[in-house]
């Protein structure tokens, strides 16, 4: 493409396209703008000026929400990767480009806010190179992780950029890099999400005995893998409604059949991981702790918000009622908010009276909503520019069928 060619490419794919004056941009237009208000202030005044952070409660809505629950929402991404290129289920394939990308924006957009949280956000660079606590940090580890997925999960996503663009030849080495991308993106993510719950177990003295365990790490890795495709079926479920005219009939008819797929591995994850914690508590001999307020708010988590949500899915997949699938798709989300929620303020340091606890203040419930509405704006143009739903172009479709004839 001429260079001239290309630069009235891209300045005709930055117009808007579709309506502007929509009730959801009304509503999210102004909440971003004065996110990125509150943002700049943020820097310049530190988190003393909007946030109710201290040394008792170090960490908020933006670790507990934006990274913690972020992230785990996102492994849709590495378990539909895992699916279709090392199971080789193709039955997913349809759906797996959104996934990669709302996978991508999340770690860009959420996994970014551990940039506002830092004190002294210009010691970014200490988590990456080691700096202060050294390479042995378990933050040195995920934040790593962090970088290397996102790039993985960039390149996974880049063939339908090529596409866009018309880059057949870039197109060609980056469809090729794929399956390795993926292992590694795998190996990443398994990692990561554990490292994350690895984070968790450094408060030991201050989290209630009903959630501190040593297999924190083993219960994030695990929880992240429903979550993440309870994330799949409610984004795929707006998606469709939104972006059904870019959607082929090929794809449309067989996506009942994949939403019934993933509420049986949803039910099947979540009763895996409901024994998990019930492991859990009968070892550590926690009965005298569920009289007692916080015994109730754990139970309403982990029977409320993953036992009741688990016999939904599977009584959902098995009469292929499609409401019940995703009214426990949308408690499984609220349940995995609640659980990280726990582990950083709700549960952390329970003993302090309700008064002297952490809430977060209106700025940091601003800049975290201005956040969500910029992923779904990035991700909304996207889908309008990229071959994400829409067929892909003849050329490249002839492209995959001359690699899967080398394999």
């Amino acid at each position: 493409m001429p260079m001239e060619g290309a630069g009235a490419f891209i300045c005709g794919e930055l117009k808007p396209k579709g309506k502007i004056f929509t009730p959801f941009n009304m509503i999210s237009a102004p909440i971003i703008l004065l996110g990125a208000v509150l943002i700049f202030y943020r820097l310049v005044k530190g988190l003393g000026a909007v946030t109710n952070l201290s040394q008792d409660f170090p960490w908020g809505i933006w670790i507990a929400f934006d990274v913690m629950t972020g992230v785990a929402f996102a492994g849709g991404a590495y378990v539909l990767t895992f699916v279709v290129y090392i199971l080789r289920a193709e039955k997913y394939h349809p759906i797996l480009r959104a996934t990669i990308l709302n996978g991508f924006l999340s770690y860009v957009f959420y996994a970014g806010t551990i940039f506002f949280d830092l004190g002294r956000w210009w010691n970014i660079l200490n988590p990456i190179i080691g700096n202060k606590f050294g390479v042995n940090s378990v933050l040195f580890l995920v934040t790593w992780h962090f970088i290397l997925y996102m790039i993985a999960l960039l390149i996974e996503f880049s063939p339908a950029i090529a596409e866009w663009l018309g880059l057949q030849r870039m197109r060609k080495i980056l469809s090729s890099l794929t399956l390795g991308t993926v292992i590694f993106g795998i190996t990443l993510s398994t990692l990561h999400q554990a490292g994350l719950g690895g984070l968790v177990m450094l408060a030991k003295p201050n989290i209630h005995p009903l959630w501190y365990t040593e297999f924190v790490p083993m219960l994030f890795f695990v929880s992240s893998i429903f979550a993440g495709l309870s994330m799949v079926i409610t984004e795929g479920t707006i998606s469709h409604q939104v972006f059904g005219h870019q959607v082929d009939k090929n794809h449309l008819n067989s996506y009942n059949s994949i939403v019934i797929s993933l509420a049986k591995a949803c039910g099947g994850t979540m009763f895996g991981y409901f024994f998990l914690k019930f492991l859990v508590f009968i070892h550590g001999k926690h009965w005298s702790f569920l009289n007692t307020p916080m015994g109730y708010w754990y139970m309403v988590e982990v029977i409320g918000l993953v036992l009741i949500p688990c016999f939904i899915f599977i009584h959902g997949a098995r009469h292929r009622n499609f409401t019940a699938i995703r009214t426990a798709a949308i408690m499984t989300i609220f349940g995995i908010i609640i659980n990280r929620f726990n582990y950083i303020f709700i549960a952390y340091k329970w003993y302090i009276p309700l008064h002297e606890r952490y809430f977060p203040t209106w700025m940091e419930i601003v800049i975290t909503l201005a956040i969500v509405f910029a992923e779904i704006w990035a991700f909304r143009w996207i889908i309008n520019r990229m071959p994400v739903f829409r067929r892909p172009p003849q050329w490249a479709l002839e492209q995959d069928r001359e690699q899967e004839k080398g394999r």
